[in-house]
């Protein structure tokens, strides 16, 4: 215990941003490259403890707008099961997270890391007891966990895919299909920087949405279902985005579900986000596979090596809330992104190295 809580005094925490900074904020890093340049840039970790997955990403920052990653670690924990039934996070899903956590604290230790950003989303977000888990997280990892607000999910997410926003395009729709939310960010350019015109949060993702339809979840008729519930939660949102111009902006994917859609149309044998991250394909293709991914059983999805066992339950719920997005905003190309809130939160950290407040 006391080695974790010599750990937990090591991490440097930044405040929480506020939504409106994050993006502008990065506008102005620029400012400072030269005398970044001049002394080797701290190791940054950003971990993302999700409402289905813990995800960490330690990196150096490598002028002008890059990062060297130097570990990573990535584990399936379902911090969310159960909450949208019971409120509350359960005992197995929390013993689960703390494990997750530990090994992640023992690979920041490992590193020698300079500064870390934790954070939590929707399930904790919606929990009654995430205090306790916050608590154990300090006390038994040495993990200083920040819930953050949806808004501030939505806008670290953009901050993480804007460099895959096409050259030629005036802008993106980014949306990232989370375990327990999905964000809409619309990303347009104004005399050549990119501001954001719209952003949301919404409260469904691929666990609450598959618990919320049960076995139904699971079998094309069922998909069927979940696809039509969410064109109708989707549709106030497009509505908000009527300026959005599918001939001159495109759609921009994050997410497990949306890698791994598009690990099957790459005609991957395994996942690689080498091959996968700022992949582009026609949305129409992308739709396909998602389409044909529904026509078949857990079974038979658990063994598709860009699937495997730990996603296959969830694959229909995502491809669901995927179909519906590319219905509402119809660009014919989409980008896909194997970066987003790891990737928002090393920028945000590294823009405030080089411009402290």
């Amino acid at each position: 215990m006391t080695r974790f809580r010599r750990l937990a005094a090591m991490l440097v925490s930044s405040a929480p941003p506020r939504r409106a900074d994050i993006l502008q904020q990065h506008q102005t890093h620029r400012s400072g490259l030269k005398s970044a340049r001049e002394k080797q840039a701290p190791l940054l970790a950003a971990l993302d403890l999700g409402t289905n997955n813990c995800r960490l990403l330690i990196a150096r920052p490598v002028p002008p707008d890059a990062f060297k990653v130097v570990d990573s670690f990535s584990r399936i924990v379902r911090l969310g099961e159960g909450v949208g039934e019971t409120g509350c996070l359960s005992e197995a899903a929390i013993e689960r997270t703390i494990a997750a956590l530990k090994i992640c604290a023992e690979r920041i230790a490992q590193h020698n890391v300079g500064r870390v950003f934790a954070i939590a989303t929707q399930a904790a977000r919606q929990a009654a007891n995430t205090d306790l888990l916050v608590t154990r997280a300090r006390d038994e990892a040495g993990i200083v966990l920040q819930v953050i607000s949806a808004e501030t999910e939505a806008d670290l997410a953009a901050l993480g895919c804007a460099p895959l926003i096409g050259l030629k395009y005036q802008g993106a729709l980014i949306f990232d299909i989370g375990g327990g939310s999905t964000e809409i960010v619309w990303q347009h350019k104004e005399n050549g920087a990119l501001q954001k015109r719209f952003a949301a949060s919404m409260p469904v993702g691929v666990v609450n949405l598959a618990e919320a339809y049960g076995e139904k979840s699971r079998d094309r008729a069922g998909y069927e279902a979940m696809r039509d519930a969410m064109l109708d939660r989707f549709a106030p949102l497009r509505a908000e985005t009527g300026g959005f111009d599918p001939a001159r902006e495109h759609l921009l994917g994050t997410s497990g579900t949306v890698t791994t859609l598009a690990a099957l149309a790459l005609k991957l044998p395994h996942y690689s986000r080498i091959k996968v991250d700022g992949s582009w394909h026609q949305t129409a293709q992308l739709t396909a596979v998602a389409d044909g991914v529904s026509r078949l059983d857990v079974q038979a999805l658990a063994k598709m090596g860009a699937i495997g066992p730990e996603r296959a339950d969830l694959m229909l719920a995502g491809a669901a809330i995927f179909a519906a997005i590319c219905a509402l905003w119809p660009s014919p190309m989409l980008r896909v992104a194997d970066r987003g809130l790891r990737e928002g939160m090393l920028r945000q950290m590294r823009d405030a190295l080089i411009s402290p407040a």
